[in-house]
């Protein structure tokens, strides 16, 4: 598995800014704790869910709604189940 290099990572660190607190604090914690554990469909996969609304991220986060339409793939799905999980 490649490791994302220093600016990868500081890119995707930027990507997951978000107007939200509550979407902050755990993107953060997410990003603290596997990072460096991250594969490139991941790092896609992310990229995608940033896209959101950050009130729909929130409820996606929060587990008020289900991810559904181009959100809905396995990578992402994995990933927000680990982020709930923090």
């Amino acid at each position: 598995m490649r490791k994302l290099s220093e600016l990868e990572r500081a890119r995707l660190r930027w990507r997951a800014r978000r107007g939200l607190l509550e979407n902050d604090l755990i993107i953060t914690r997410f990003l603290d704790q596997y990072e460096t554990e991250l594969t490139d469909s991941d790092v896609s996969a992310l990229t995608l869910l940033f896209e959101m609304d950050d009130n729909e991220l929130l409820d996606v986060l929060l587990d008020r709604v289900k991810l559904d339409g181009v959100y809905a793939t396995p990578d992402i799905l994995r990933l927000v189940t680990q982020m709930q999980k923090l």
